[in-house]
């Protein structure tokens, strides 16, 4: 009979292992918990902060500095700059996050495409190539100035402007994420799984659905944290030259611009918006530094 003691430990699970190699990235952990507080600064930040707007009081309560009633101050329009931060970070967050995921599906599909069926490499990467000699900032722009008034008058200025920036974005930043998982299928589609596959008759999408596709999540995913940081500086830049969103739907790049003329008399009205810009960018990039060291199972290992 076999003694309990001496029986072999059960292995540990594939997330558990992925999150102990996390844990030790200090740089991660720390983005993670900053990440984590600018999310329920934004959500549930209105839901406690709230002070009265009276259209009476907007005269008076103009350009005020730092006070127990409004911490951060009053704007030029006397409204409360701490409620417009996280209003704007929901905005901003927002864009980051469709944008990201408009420009990891597309960039998975031409990259597996690519990587997979010979035939449609050619093509595809000479359109990769294409998108990645496009200046972006100046394309941008036109499709704004180009699409904005019409799409707002069909749904709106406020759904419009957004509909258009995150499509915008997201449609002109797939290009690095075709790139790797074009990579990652060439390698994959001569491992000797995918070779068995073929071998029994396995049609070409049911081996990249259940052989191909589970094989490239690591590298997506560490690129889907990185778009999230371009998206939200992108959107930043293009508030903050003023084609952006409209004036009353506030986002961290809109505050920038509208605090730009301001910025010698109330200095703080750039340094809010842009910290909170920096700090975003900043603790996502360190999560996805993270997320790169805990999916490489040569790291894992060691």
């Amino acid at each position: 009979m076999t003694d309990a003691s001496s029986a072999p430990p059960k292995p540990a699970s594939a997330a558990r292992e992925i999150w102990q190699q996390f844990r030790t990235h200090k740089g991660a952990l720390f983005g993670l918990i900053v990440l984590g507080f600018l999310i329920l600064f934004v959500l549930i930040g209105p839901l406690f902060w709230d002070p009265p707007q009276r259209l009476s009081d907007t005269i008076r309560m103009k350009n005020q500095g730092p006070s127990w009633t409004s911490p951060f101050g009053t704007d030029q329009l006397g409204r409360d700059i701490l409620l417009r931060m996280m209003l704007a970070g929901r905005v901003s967050l927002a864009v980051g996050l469709v944008a990201m995921v408009i420009a990891i599906v597309f960039g998975t599909l031409i990259g597996i495409l690519a990587g997979y069926f010979r035939r449609l490499d050619g093509p595809l990467m000479r359109l990769t190539d294409m998108f990645l000699a496009l200046p972006l900032i100046p394309l941008l722009l036109v499709m704004v100035m180009l699409f904005r008034d019409k799409i707002a008058g069909l749904i709106g200025p406020e759904l419009g402007a957004f509909i258009l920036i995150v499509f915008a974005i997201g449609i002109t930043s797939w290009m690095a994420t075709a790139r790797i998982v074009r990579g990652e299928v060439l390698t994959l589609k001569e491992r000797e799984y995918v070779l068995a596959a073929r071998s029994i008759g396995a049609r070409p999408n049911r081996i990249i659905r259940r052989h191909i596709l589970p094989n490239v999540v690591s590298p997506v995913m560490v690129a889907a944290t990185l778009g999230v940081a371009e998206a939200i500086i992108t959107e930043s830049v293009l508030s903050f030259l003023g084609l952006g969103f409209p004036p009353d739907f506030p986002t961290w790049g809109r505050l920038l611009f509208d605090g730009l003329q301001y910025m010698q008399v109330y200095p703080e009205r750039v340094v809010w918006p842009g910290l909170a810009i920096s700090l975003t960018v900043l603790s996502v990039n360190y999560i996805g530094d993270g997320l790169r060291d805990a999916l490489d199972p040569r790291i894992r290992g060691r």
